[in-house]
């Protein structure tokens, strides 16, 4: 199946412990199945790995947590966390304008492995090269300069997705297993200090076009959910202290 590269839609989500976790998966049963990706899978969930970008001054992390309403963070994705494993590799952005989520992204040459573990002027140089490939390329490389952006953080997490029988383009995504390291490459040393937040704790988003649907709705109140401003980026980069240290 070919990756999605471009989608806007809304994203809300919630923080739930595993008890409450595990009663809310049993009612989607009723109206969802697990993606195909991950229902033959032993755990039924597949690993997430970004490594986001910032300047020095940490100003995505300050852009999300003041509230701006218009904000945009790079990251390069893969979904190993084996060196070797052939996975496939991503360039992306993910913005909001006001309610509405967007992303793109572009699919990199597994040699951006090695340009990150040389260093990330490196890799920025080998982007800027190809800046004329695709408007995402121009775009980063354009932020780069003018925002001195570097890779900053990187935020492990396990991911098990759901789709919904009746709408399409309902999806609900539940996180776990999150962890953050300060580090400017996509796969690091073993010594490499892992930072493990919101233990205890699973994020879950739901994702959707036009409409949440009734029996969603209905779920919300009997649970009693309530919607949260969370950033794995921001939580992580509190986690690893790699913030605070700036005040």
């Amino acid at each position: 199946m070919e990756p999605i590269l471009h989608f806007s839609r809304f994203e809300f989500k919630y923080v739930l412990n595993e008890r409450a976790r595990l009663q809310l998966e049993s009612e989607l049963g009723y109206f969802m199945a697990l993606d195909p990706y991950v229902s033959k899978r032993r755990h039924q969930k597949y690993f997430v790995r970004s490594l986001y970008f910032d300047d020095d001054n940490y100003s995505n992390y300050y852009e999300k947590t003041d509230g701006q309403i218009s904000r945009r963070k790079y990251r390069v994705r893969t979904y190993t966390d084996d060196r070797d494993e052939d996975c496939v590799i991503f360039l992306e952005v993910k913005g909001r304008y006001n309610a509405l989520v967007y992303k793109h992204r572009i699919q990199l040459d597994r040699s951006v492995i090695g340009e990150l573990e040389q260093g990330s002027d490196l890799f920025m140089k080998s982007m800027i090269d190809r800046a004329e490939e695709s408007d995402l390329l121009r775009t980063f490389s354009f932020d780069t300069i003018r925002k001195s952006l570097k890779p900053k953080l990187l935020v492990d997490y396990e991911r098990r997705p759901y789709v919904s029988k009746y709408s399409p383009d309902f999806r609900v995504t539940f996180d776990d297993c999150l962890k953050s390291t300060v580090t400017d490459k996509l796969f690091g040393s073993l010594s490499d200090t892992k930072r493990v937040f919101l233990p205890g704790y699973c994020v879950v988003e739901i994702k959707f076009k036009h409409h949440i649907p009734s029996w969603f709705h209905r779920l919300i109140q009997s649970y009693e959910l309530r919607r949260v401003s969370v950033s794995k980026y921001c939580t992580g980069a509190e986690r690893t202290e790699i913030v605070e240290n700036l005040e």
